[in-house]
C-alpha cells in the first residue's frame, strides 16, 4: 500500500487518512452493503466481481480522500443504469457509511469522509436526476 495520507488540519494528527485506513473502511462498509435489506440486492445484481470492485473503490476513495489520482472512471454513468434508486437509497447508503466511519475512525477522520460520502451522494442524485428530465435538492441530513 501506498503511504499517502492526507490531514485536512496539519495540526489535528487525529484527521489525518492513509490508504490502510481507506481500505478498512471500504471492506467493512460494502460488507454491511452486500447485507442491507434495501440496496445489498441492487449492489448484487449490478457487481459481478466483488474483488475487483473493492479495489476500484478503494483506488476511487483513495483519489477523493487522498487526491491520489489512483482511479479512472466514470461512476455517474455506471449509476445512471440504476434507474430504482431514489433517496431513500442514498439514505441508507449514506446511514451504512457513517456507520461505518464511526466504528473504525476517529471523529475527524469520519467527519472528513462524511463529508465526501454525502456530496458525492448529492452528486449523484442530481446527475440521475438530470437524465431523467427531474430536479434534485440536496439532501437533508442532520449528524450527531
Amino acid at each position: 500500500m501506498s503511504s499517502a495520507r492526507v490531514n485536512i488540519e496539519s495540526s489535528d494528527k487525529s484527521a489525518e487518512i492513509g490508504e490502510d485506513l481507506i481500505f478498512k473502511v471500504v471492506h467493512a462498509f460494502y460488507a454491511r452493503v452486500r447485507t442491507d435489506e434495501l440496496i445489498g440486492p441492487i449492489f448484487e445484481h449490478a457487481v459481478e466481481d466483488w474483488p475487483s470492485h473493492l479495489d476500484k473503490l478503494c483506488r476511487f476513495w483513495s483519489s477523493v480522500i487522498l487526491t491520489s489520482g489512483t482511479y479512472r472512471g466514470q461512476p455517474l454513468q455506471v449509476h445512471l443504469k440504476l434507474q430504482q434508486l431514489d433517496d431513500e437509497h442514498f439514505l441508507r447508503w449514506l446511514g451504512l457509511f457513517q456507520e461505518t466511519v464511526e466504528g473504525l475512525c476517529t471523529p475527524g477522520q469520519a467527519d472528513i469522509f462524511m463529508n465526501r460520502a454525502e456530496r458525492i451522494a448529492d452528486s449523484f442524485r442530481f446527475g440521475l436526476a438530470t437524465a431523467h428530465g427531474k430536479f434534485a435538492s440536496p439532501l437533508r441530513r442532520t449528524r450527531p
